[in-house]
């Protein structure tokens, strides 16, 4: 049995949402909370997050999968992407860290090289990974797509 439930975020829920993206350490960037599917625990407290991120009008990301420390290990991040997933349109993008990458495999993405990137992902990944390079020895920006 689940401790959470899943459900469309509440803009009342913007802070929550945005403290947890924070606190796990990514993006902060294009947090609308009307894109947001939150996983809540009894007390209806924010504990999950995902989202679709529109990148213009024909990119779509999946995004924001984050848990909160205490919940992880409990398959919400699993029930989120599954949630997302389930009608999201396709093809659907998504940016990780390369040890990440296993874990959205499962899913069905699979891992793009640079030249097979829409333009805004080839930025990003330009822009990323020398960023990384300085913080994440080894790790690199991940772009992955979903047919």
């Amino acid at each position: 049995m689940n401790n959470y439930a899943l459900r469309s975020a509440r803009e009342s829920e913007s802070r929550q949402i945005k403290e947890l993206i924070r606190a796990v350490g990514i993006n902060p960037m294009g947090l609308d909370w009307k894109r947001f599917i939150v996983a809540v625990d009894a007390k209806d407290r924010v504990i999950g997050t995902g989202q679709l991120k529109p990148h213009g009008a024909d990119l779509l990301e999946l995004s924001s999968i984050a848990v909160a420390p205490a919940h992880r290990g409990e398959g919400i991040a699993r029930a989120v992407i599954e949630r997302l997933l389930k009608d999201g349109p396709r093809p659907l993008y998504l940016t990780c860290i390369s040890t990440m990458g296993l874990m959205y495999e499962k899913f069905g993405f699979v891992r793009l090289e640079y030249a097979n990137m829409p333009r805004y992902f080839q930025r990003l990944s330009k822009v990323a990974n020398v960023m990384l390079n300085f913080t994440r020895e080894g790790e690199y920006l991940l772009v992955m797509k979903l047919q």
